[in-house]
């Protein structure tokens, strides 16, 4: 070998000798043993061309499976008891409250009571043979048609008697509702007249109104609406009787029945007569404060007399 043949050699064997060598990843011979192959790629091939003239050329290209989105019957999963359980179980939507049946309503929503609808506004007027089926939530028959007879008149307008007239602690005077119904049972006797609602029972934060009217003699005597007070929700169905009782004195007094107290020299003197302003104090809370009760009254509880 020359010399210059000898220097190649060693450049060449210096230079393998420095090179770095190739990293090879950190990989258990137990990972490298168990592994799984590489899946294997497709082949196309191409089917050679026949030398017979009759045959034609035939393409054997074999392309990769395609997927499709769309479910087919065919393409269904087995029947299993976990998705047999699912196809039997229906889908079920929540309903409203007002269509579910048997929900409980909340009182304070309103009680959705309107009176029903008989007949409708373009239709004629009953007849006096079908009185019965008039419908008094909007009809107005027989409103000022006619006076009350003598008597009726009497019995409606007859001065009240002060042993029948209340007081309050406040100071109001008021007659009970009772007293107001045995006055239209002597005028009209009993099953004579009726109070027929004319909307819906409106329920507000504290308050329940509606409006009634007065029918009375198979006519429509007076429209009034009533109102009442309530405190805690439990007491609507209470609140929605007083605010009937309240109607019905207001009607009643359309029709002239204790007009007297409304009337202030009655009130003023009636204050001066029967009444008195007594000092009491509470029995729980000992708070005291000043009253109004009749002069034949005794102090009601939890209130007793105190000198102030």
């Amino acid at each position: 070998m020359s010399a210059i043949h000898t220097r190649q050699a060693g450049a060449c064997l210096r230079r393998c000798l420095n090179a770095p060598r190739l990293l090879r990843p950190q990989i258990s011979w137990h990972a490298y043993a168990t592994a799984a192959p590489p899946a294997p790629r497709p082949a196309y091939r191409t089917a050679s061309n026949s030398t017979s003239p009759s045959a034609a050329p035939r393409t054997t290209t074999s392309a990769p499976p395609t997927r499709s989105t769309t479910n087919s019957p065919d393409d269904a999963p087995p029947t299993t008891v976990r998705n047999a359980a699912a196809a039997t179980t229906t889908t079920r939507t929540p309903s409203s409250p007002s269509t579910t049946p048997g929900t409980l309503r909340d009182l304070e929503d309103g009680l959705e009571d309107s009176p029903p609808e008989i007949a409708d506004l373009t239709s004629p007027p009953p007849s006096s043979a079908d009185a019965s089926t008039r419908d008094w939530s909007r009809s107005f028959h027989g409103l000022s048609s006619e006076r009350f007879s003598d008597a009726a008149a009497a019995a409606l307008l007859e001065p009240i008697q002060a042993d029948d007239i209340e007081v309050k602690p406040d100071g109001i005077i008021y007659l009970p509702e009772i007293k107001y119904r045995r006055i239209l049972n002597r005028a009209f006797g009993p099953g004579g007249w009726g109070l027929a609602p004319r909307g819906e029972t409106i329920v507000t934060g504290k308050t329940v109104t509606r409006e009634y009217g007065l029918v009375a003699g198979g006519r429509l005597v007076s429209i009034a609406r009533g109102e009442q007070q309530y405190f805690e929700p439990e007491g609507i169905p209470t609140a929605t009787e007083g605010c009937k009782s309240n109607a019905l004195m207001r009607c009643c007094k359309d029709l002239g029945v204790a007009s007297e107290l409304w009337d202030p020299r009655f009130i003023r003197r009636f204050m001066k007569e029967y009444a008195k302003k007594v000092w009491v104090e509470h029995v729980v809370t000992k708070k005291k404060k000043q009253i109004t009760i009749r002069k034949d009254d005794e102090i009601p509880y939890p209130w007793k007399e105190s000198k102030f």
